[in-house]
């Protein structure tokens, strides 16, 4: 059962997404000095923000986030603060984040996106409620069918299946310590292990609901996120995979088949671990993966699952970063959307990180909200529309927030709006559809006539830059008699 109340405005969707920026603890609490010296005393587990002040020796192994270098000018230490968008460092005398702009004394914690991103907006009036799907669920109340459910801080259980009893236990473990790290960059405190369970719970509720059509589809706004999260280990921010938790919890409510797209721009390898040899979860995640050299560096167009499941993980790794609307709206036309309606999912699942959204920067991919709202709109037509999406990464608050919003306009019937304007891939990005579709083309009969039409278009066009470029050649090479001031090129040497 879905229980406690659910968001009913807008401006309060905004409040949940300051949660979602993993390095932004430090911004809320002015006295992080002191309590950052206490600690150091009491214990000497590194926090983490003494990973951002560099006062210890630190190896960071993450080539996407490295912390920022602490500068001291003799006995003198720079002051610092943390931009509220994007959590990066700055210094004291700049009144803007040198990342994404941000003033010192925005108002995004509390207004979100509306508030102005250059100064600190005192008039700033608060933004009415446009969700008017949404509903009051308590714990014995039913929700309609017609309702999009969106949940947070919710108590439930976790599914222990999913993760080794070692896995959970060394989470749980870290309730009775002020801070430990089970990797450089997944950190924990004494309540990280109480918000897992009740992310990974409330995922798994969410998906009860919707499956037995107590909700329409459903939203949840959970912290720490999940798909890097393993059968017996945390990383990537990672503790709980809440997105798994989510697929059984489905399961146990009656969905034979379950669907988990995962659009982060990080490989969720810890989702694709658990599932790698189950034909009754399908897992589809499309990502920078550049040969392997973007974090966590898995997820290759050739890792298709295993032990009789092979064709159940498909992988769309990106070559590059900038990847945006038209790349990810083509693989869907083109991959996902093929493999989805032969699979014919009962339950689909998102594992929604918004950090290959224009601005983020640790992603630097190039996807807005309406791009979002467009994929949103094509996995809405599985499944009979019943589909939860589920909140991971994110570096940057109006990145998150904007692309959130749009994503629950969709889940509550809104259209996306008008058709993005064209809508032709990038070279690099046709280049990753093709690699996909050879591959996965073995196990997905109706990919087999994709991959033939989009081959002979890409040697048309191929062949086609070759003669323009031979045509080009030969003229530079025509040979010229100059006669006074022009020049005249011989009757049989002029090119067709």
């Amino acid at each position: 059962m879905v229980s406690g109340a659910l968001k009913t405005t807008e401006n309060s969707l905004h409040k949940q997404a300051s949660q979602v920026s993993d390095a932004n603890d430090a911004v809320a609490d002015p006295d992080i000095p002191a309590k950052r010296a206490r600690l150091q005393k009491e214990q000497k587990d590194l926090t983490f923000q003494d990973i951002y002040q560099n006062d210890g020796v630190f190896d960071d192994e993450d080539s996407d986030w490295e912390p920022f270098q602490l500068h001291k000018c003799m006995d003198f230490e720079i002051k610092k603060w943390f931009c509220r968008n994007c959590t990066m460092v700055n210094l004291d005398h700049d009144d803007c984040c040198y990342i994404c702009g941000e003033h010192t004394d925005s108002k995004i914690l509390s207004h979100g996106f509306f508030a102005s991103p250059l100064a600190q907006d005192e008039n700033l009036t608060e933004v009415q409620g446009i969700a008017k799907g949404l509903k009051d669920v308590g714990s014995q109340e039913l929700v309609a069918n017609s309702s999009t459910a969106i949940g947070f801080d919710e108590r439930m259980l976790l599914h222990a299946e999913v993760h080794s009893l070692e896995h959970i236990e060394s989470v749980e473990v870290t309730s009775e310590s002020l801070s430990s790290y089970f990797t450089s960059d997944t950190y924990a405190n004494e309540h990280s292990a109480l918000a897992a369970r009740l992310a990974a719970g409330l995922c798994a509720d969410l998906a009860s609901a919707i499956v037995s059509e107590r909700a329409k589809n459903g939203f949840a706004l959970v912290r720490p996120p999940g798909h890097h999260a393993g059968v017996r280990h945390a990383m990537g921010f990672c503790l709980h995979n809440n997105a798994a938790v989510a697929a059984l919890a489905a399961q146990a409510a009656g969905a034979r088949k379950v669907l988990i797209l995962d659009w982060d721009v990080h490989h969720g390898n810890g989702t694709q671990e658990i599932f790698e040899q189950n034909k009754s979860v399908l897992y589809i995640s499309l990502h920078r993966h550049e040969g392997g050299k973007f974090y966590p560096g898995t997820g290759a167009a050739e890792e298709v699952g295993s032990m009789g499941a092979e064709g159940y993980c498909v992988n769309i790794p990106w070559s590059r970063g900038g990847v945006g609307d038209n790349d990810y709206i083509f693989s869907f036309q083109h991959v996902v959307l093929p493999i989805a309606a032969e699979f014919n999912p009962d339950f689909t699942i998102v594992s929604a990180g918004f950090d290959a959204a224009r601005g983020d920067p640790l992603g630097c991919c190039d996807i807005t909200p309406s791009g979002y709202a467009h994929m949103t709109h094509m996995l809405n037509a599985l499944s009979g529309g019943k589909l939860l999406v589920i909140l991971e990464g994110g570096y940057n608050l109006r990145s998150i927030s904007s692309s959130a919003t749009a994503v629950i306009k969709v889940l509550l019937g809104e259209s996306p709006g008008c058709e993005l304007e064209n809508s032709f891939p990038s070279k690099a990005g046709l280049q990753t559809v093709l690699e996909v579709l050879k591959i996965q083309m073995n196990f997905w009969p109706a990919l087999g006539p994709i991959f033939v039409t989009l081959e002979s278009q890409w040697r048309v066009y191929c062949f086609g830059k070759k003669r323009k470029h031979i045509k080009k050649r030969h003229r530079i090479l025509v040979p010229m008699w100059r006669w006074g001031r022009k020049f005249i090129i011989p009757f049989s040497e002029r090119p067709p």
